[in-house]
């Protein structure tokens, strides 16, 4: 089954009432799309007084994979990012999925020789540029758990972050 595109403010909305209607028949539909490693035991384990909620448990995916890999075959040739600079004397920035799948191993290759690995936690502070979907797809891939924060955050919002990741 591959996921429906939205193309109308009644799609959504059919889609949305559907997604209250029967929450786990409608995400387990959009979860049948993805590639997993091993399926799910239970697609929710839900206790709202703990609060305790699990979707997918027992599931195991790579997400990256999901986002890039599964696309190259088919769309490896067509764009997956299109980057307009604030500075219409910079260059945009276009990758294709083939091109941004390299660079994201190529990253997740830098950090892996650097030590990082699944579990660990990496802080990335940069600003909104191509790099920066490259890096957080790398963290995923490598199974890092990443929080990516801004030059505006005060000194106190980046400790938290870095304290909570």
């Amino acid at each position: 089954m591959a996921l429906k595109r939205i193309r109308t403010q009644a799609e959504y909305d059919a889609n949305y009432a559907e997604s209250v209607k029967d929450p786990v028949g409608f995400w387990t539909a959009q979860a049948d799309t993805f590639e997993w490693h091993q399926k799910w035991n239970t697609a929710l384990e839900w206790d709202f007084e703990t609060p305790n909620v699990k979707w997918f448990a027992g599931g195991k995916l790579n997400i990256t994979e999901n986002c890039l890999d599964r696309h190259l075959k088919e769309r490896g040739n067509k764009l997956a990012v299109i980057w307009e600079p604030n500075d219409p004397k910079e260059r945009a920035v276009r990758l294709t999925y083939r091109e941004l799948h390299e660079k994201v191993c190529q990253y997740a290759n830098v950090l892996k020789r650097n030590g990082a690995k699944k579990g660990d936690r990496i802080c990335i502070y940069m600003p909104m540029v191509p790099e920066l979907v490259i890096a957080t797809l790398a963290c995923a891939r490598i199974g890092a758990i990443h929080s990516v924060v801004f030059c505006g955050f005060s000194a106190q919002s980046l400790s938290d972050r870095i304290q909570d990741a």
